[in-house]
């Protein structure tokens, strides 16, 4: 189904914004399933991201900044997201040694426990959207996804 058909509209639309309505809708179904996986886990994506950032640091602390700056989604609020998993006691938060005013975030075995448990139905997720695609359509939306996204300074 295209684009015009799902939005309702029989005017034409620029393939300008066609592009952009269309890599919009993706995400929110995108989105809409990944959130249905998570639900059941009360935490959003966001946490999820800030989980999975931790445990990719293999046992080594980090901080907020670090956080941040790993984030899909950047305008997330990095500390509200950590007090909330703090509040579920997936991560943990210690001042830093070195610098006192810098927090060492580290994820806690609650934390892993409950990406592996997650790890098979993101993968799954990842899989069932990737099935209408061979492995070279793939590889090409991806080279047009990030030539789309990058900017030139």
């Amino acid at each position: 189904m295209n684009i015009e058909d799902i939005i309702k509209t029989s005017a034409p639309i620029d393939i300008e914004k066609k592009t952009i309505l269309n890599i919009l809708y993706v995400q929110n179904i995108v989105g809409e399933k990944f959130n249905e996986i998570l639900k059941p886990h009360e935490i959003s994506s966001e946490q999820f991201n800030v989980l999975r950032i931790l445990r990719g640091q293999k046992g080594v602390p980090s901080n907020m900044f670090a956080i941040q700056e790993r984030m899909i989604a950047k305008t997330s609020n990095t500390t509200r997201l950590v007090d909330k998993l703090l509040l579920k006691e997936f991560v943990t938060r210690e001042i830093c040694t070195d610098n006192r005013r810098k927090m060492e975030i580290s994820i806690t075995k609650k934390g892993l426990d409950l990406l592996k448990e997650l790890d098979p139905k993101v993968l799954e997720h990842e899989h069932f959207f990737a099935n209408h695609l061979s492995k070279e359509e793939l590889i090409q939306l991806n080279l047009l996804l990030e030539k789309y996204r990058t900017i030139p300074a």
